[in-house]
């Protein structure tokens, strides 16, 4: 998993950083909330770990601009020094996940972070198939019916559309993409990535009559977004993927 850890205490955040990337978790270190929200609208992170008391933003401030900006389903576990029971109110009613208070104890910390990727999981569909507006998702034979049309796709063209179907109006990052579909963040992969993203839009006729548009995201990489679309016509086409 991608995550950002946002805290002004280097020492702080560098053991934090060891203890998720102990755990298997590729990070990105913040000592500001202002240089986190501007990474953020270039990249995606599956969970930030935010300080509260901070000079100048806030942890509470960069929280309620991250549940207020186009990442705001990102889980936010905020660790702080700040243990009055008010505090943790006001943290967890301002939109964190979880509230863990300092020294850090590893294996509480790492169970917390466990436990808030889980539900994190628990909130994409675990059944064989999916449904998404038209558009049936069946992950045992990775294909998707829409509009009586069958379109075979191949694994990463799957995983792919399911990413963003799940993900719907979520600006996602190329790398993110790439580390979540590919299990690699290598740039040669980027075209890769461009081909089955243009691959999809075709096959699954992401266009305004489906109600959907898989657009670019510039410098940034991908977001699907809903429109309201016409009544569907029906068809009675079988398309098969290729490769």
């Amino acid at each position: 998993m991608r995550c950002a850890i946002v805290d002004d205490d280097r020492e702080q955040a560098a053991l934090v950083e060891r203890l998720l990337a102990r755990a298997g978790h590729h990070c990105d270190v913040f000592w500001s909330g202002p240089a986190l929200l501007s990474r953020m609208r270039q990249e995606t992170y599956d969970l930030v770990v935010l300080d509260w008391t901070m000079p100048g933003l806030s942890g509470l401030e960069v929280l309620k601009s991250i549940r207020q900006g186009p990442y705001g389903r990102t889980p936010v576990l905020m660790l702080t020094s700040r243990a009055d029971d008010a505090d943790v109110v006001t943290g967890l009613e301002a939109g964190a996940d979880d509230y863990v208070v300092k020294p850090v104890v590893a294996d509480v910390f790492l169970a917390r972070v466990g436990a808030i990727l889980r539900r994190a999981a628990m909130n994409r569909p675990p059944a064989t198939s999916v449904r998404h507006g038209p558009y049936l998702f069946d992950r045992a034979t990775e294909t998707v019916h829409f509009q009586g049309v069958t379109v075979k796709l191949t694994a990463k063209e799957f995983a792919l559309a399911l990413v963003f179907f799940e993900n719907l109006s979520r600006p996602l990052s190329r790398t993110w993409l790439l580390e979540t579909v590919w299990g690699t963040t290598a740039e040669l992969e980027s075209r890769t990535l461009d081909a089955h993203v243009s691959k999809i839009r075709a096959k699954l006729r992401l266009r305004a009559d489906m109600g959907y548009r898989l657009l670019p995201v510039y410098s940034y990489g991908y977001r699907l977004e809903g429109i309201e679309a016409p009544a569907p016509q029906g068809e009675t086409v079988a398309v098969a993927g290729d490769g």
